[in-house]
């Protein structure tokens, strides 16, 4: 798997990702969003499922480097969604768009570079219906990334995701979506 924008290059997980994946969900400022921070183990077991994703269903998240320098500078994709996760939001939608970029690589634009790419990938190649983001309410930087690549908030799908327990600060979550133009959806 490979897609490549005028700065990125998308790519498959290698084993050379490792380090630097967990050097990006391992720091606060980055999960600010999450429950947690990730332990390198826990960033290997993420890295290691992504791969037998794509390898079982031919796409899911994945890196995302400078086509310059080949620098890691994130992951960025799509990927089927969670029954549990699903089963909450309106529709139960299928397949979700997401990212997470090395705060040195925040605000030049690579969020939304990246997840253009993989939506139209999503749309053009895999002939997706809809693509979905959510996040934690409080997460505006990824909202407005959604918005910026043509994403619409749904609030009549926001939810509480239901990993995180009740009353945990971080359960209510927003739903942007976004149709297929191809489809007429």
């Amino acid at each position: 798997m490979r897609l490549e924008t005028e700065r990125l290059v998308l790519r498959s997980w290698e084993s050379r990702d490792h380090a630097p994946l967990a050097a990006v969900l391992g720091d606060p400022e980055v999960r600010r969003f999450y429950p947690t921070i990730a332990t390198p183990g826990q960033a290997r077991a993420q890295l290691e499922f992504s791969i037998e994703k794509q390898a079982a269903v031919g796409f899911h998240f994945g890196a995302a480097e400078l086509r310059s320098t080949g620098q890691f500078v994130g992951l960025v994709g799509i990927g089927y969604i969670p029954d549990e996760t699903r089963a909450a939001i309106r529709g139960q939608p299928a397949v979700e768009i997401g990212w997470q970029f090395d705060k040195a690589f925040w605000g030049q634009g690579f969020a939304p570079e990246g997840a253009r790419a993989w939506l139209d990938y999503g749309f053009t190649t895999l002939k997706l219906p809809e693509i979905v983001a959510f996040t934690f309410t409080g997460n505006v930087p990824s909202q407005r990334v959604m918005a910026k690549i043509g994403m619409v908030r749904d609030a009549d799908a926001d939810f509480e995701h239901p990993k995180l327990a009740p009353g945990h600060p971080l359960r209510a979550h927003v739903v942007y979506r976004i149709s297929n133009p191809a489809l007429g959806a």
